[in-house]
């Protein structure tokens, strides 16, 4: 293989894997379904077949409820057990260091570190970066892993990497979905997965608080009909008002993504620090990623996001110039 052989990458990252005497896995801050089933998944396969392996991720060390259904969350250790100084450190759709919060320390101090992502704006700050932009989500790349380190492939492996794989392609509708995804969910299907429950938990159930903020969030939309761009915001007030938590609030940009007169769609939720999460999705040609790169965050064409510190406004006006 030559150095700019892109499986190079991924057959150094196996040989790591089953050198270890002991594998530290970890996602990035306000983990999605994609990061919780790719650390989950690998931290499963690697203790069946008898490995050493701790997972966790920053603080605040919360799980949102739709994802309550994964298996071995109980599993996951609060940041504060992790090791300082890993001997192989994993990273799981984690696009730079700063999405590890307090866990960089440990990503610096490793001795190899992986990266294994699929966000095209991934800062390839690892001592090896399996990073493919191509991948569905980063569960098929861990999918992957397990297959070419002939690790078990459990139950509870399929349910976490189903999980990764049906919150990436928006349960098979995005275009990121191809034939390898299909294949993959066939394959992890045979292992009587509760489907229809974990759909229904992950995307379709809310508190009935929930939908009455989601009807004031969405009263105060604005449409942009020139720059085909929608926009709302959910204030910390918002969610003190009807009783929601931040981590609720995850699928929102996929309702207000349904307009039909806009081709980019953002919402902007404030964090307790007083910065605003933004997220951002595109339909169409746009590629948001690189307006999430421009001010300081990354992603996907599609799907894309960044923190800010500046207000509501502020913020906006930033992505209007853009776009």
């Amino acid at each position: 293989m030559t150095d700019d052989d892109p499986d190079q990458p991924f057959e150094r990252a196996v040989l790591v894997l089953r050198s270890a005497s002991s594998i530290s896995l970890a996602c990035h801050v306000n983990p999605d379904g994609d990061a919780l089933g790719s650390t989950l998944a690998l931290h499963h396969a690697l203790r069946a077949s008898g490995r050493e392996t701790i997972a966790s991720f920053p603080e605040p060390f919360v799980i949102g409820p739709h994802y309550r259904l994964l298996p071995g969350l109980e599993l996951l250790t609060p940041p504060q057990g992790f090791p300082t100084t890993p001997e192989c450190m994993i990273t799981f759709d984690c696009g730079s260091l700063d999405r590890l919060g307090e866990l960089a320390v440990s990503a610096k101090a490793a001795r190899e570190l992986v990266v294994v992502d699929h966000h095209v704006s991934n800062d390839c700050y690892g001592t090896i970066n399996v990073v493919d932009p191509a991948a569905a989500a980063s569960a098929v790349i861990v999918y992957r892993l397990i297959q070419r380190l002939g690790l078990p492939l459990t139950r509870d492996v399929a349910t976490c990497l189903y999980a990764g794989i049906v919150c990436d392609t928006g349960r098979f509708t995005y275009e990121c979905t191809t034939a390898e995804v299909f294949s993959i969910a066939s394959e992890l299907s045979r292992f009587d997965l509760p489907i229809a429950e974990l759909s229904r938990c992950l995307f379709e159930e809310h508190r009935f608080a929930y939908l009455q903020l989601v009807s004031d969030v969405l009263g105060r939309a604005t449409l942009d009909v020139e720059r085909s761009f929608v926009w709302a915001a959910v204030s910390r007030a918002d969610l003190e008002r009807h009783g929601v938590t931040f981590d609720e609030l995850e699928g929102l940009i996929d309702l207000l993504r349904r307009t039909r007169e806009a081709e980019v769609a953002c919402i902007l939720k404030e964090a307790v620090d007083g910065t605003w999460r933004v997220s951002l999705r595109s339909v169409g040609e746009t590629d948001v990623a690189h307006i999430a790169q421009l001010n300081g965050g990354g992603g996907h064409r599609f799907a894309a996001g960044f923190t800010s510190s500046a207000g509501v406004a502020d913020t906006i006006a930033r992505i209007v110039s853009t776009l």
